[in-house]
């Protein structure tokens, strides 16, 4: 590597909650990792695909972008997902991170 030019290197203890769950007609495996970093949106991570989504409670309110970041066609299983995420993603007000 020729050029190398580190952006940032942060160090944190971070809250992970693992939570598995089951709807009529899927099951959820996912891992929320609650940081400082990224505007304070949690990092949830689906365990069985491995896709990832920063969220915030402001994005719990666009079906389909929760649609897209976790690949899901059915509108009612994503309607059931951001259900969920309802109860695990705090509403957070938005505060700028860099200046």
């Amino acid at each position: 590597m020729e050029y190398f030019h580190k952006l940032y290197d942060e160090h944190e203890k971070a809250k992970v909650r693992f939570v598995g769950f089951v709807t009529e007609t899927t099951r959820y495996d996912f891992g929320i990792v609650y940081t400082n970093q990224f505007f304070g949106k949690p990092l949830v991570v689906c365990m069985q695909t491995g896709r990832s989504a920063l969220l915030d409670s402001k994005d719990l309110v666009d079906i389909e972008y929760i649609q897209s970041a976790f690949r899901i066609q059915d509108e009612q299983q994503a309607s059931d997902l951001i259900e969920f995420f309802k109860t695990a993603i705090p509403h957070l007000p938005f505060e700028p991170q860099y200046e």
